[in-house]
């Protein structure tokens, strides 16, 4: 079993390999470059709050298309924007797609409840959709 920080490496190499040529991903490096072990906790324990919001609302038989979970999902779009990189609509809907679609994702983000990745995966395509369709 690999401890916190070799997982951490691990991602971070594939997020590199991934996503290395993009502003988001050097503005993440740039703001995270100097976090202390602190610092990632934070930024870990941060991401669990937002993640039980959403596995809150799931459980109270919230909708995807509902103000509550379209503001959890602002909520998740301003914590990645404060504490990484500027959350675009279409890194939210990539976002979105891999909390789904990835297993390690989806396994890290049911601990706060079974299904929650494919909920939060929902509330994202749907907050997307409806920026699409409002006014200008």
């Amino acid at each position: 079993m690999l401890g916190k920080e070799e997982r951490r490496k691990r991602y971070a190499e594939e997020a590199y390999e991934r996503w290395g040529d993009t502003d988001a991903f050097r503005e993440s490096a740039r703001r995270t470059a100097d976090y202390t072990a602190d610092d990632w906790n934070a930024l870990s324990d941060g991401m669990d709050a937002v993640m039980a919001g959403f596995a809150a609302l799931k459980a109270s038989g919230a909708s995807p298309e509902g103000e509550p979970a379209r503001r959890q999902v602002e909520r998740l779009r301003a914590f990645i924007t404060r504490r990484l990189y500027p959350c675009t609509d279409a890194i939210l809907a990539g976002l979105g797609q891999m909390y789904g679609s990835d297993p390690r994702f989806t396994k890290h983000i049911d601990r706060h409840g079974e299904g929650t990745a494919a909920f939060v995966a929902v509330c994202i395509e749907r907050y997307g959709a409806s920026q699409d369709t409002e006014p200008a």
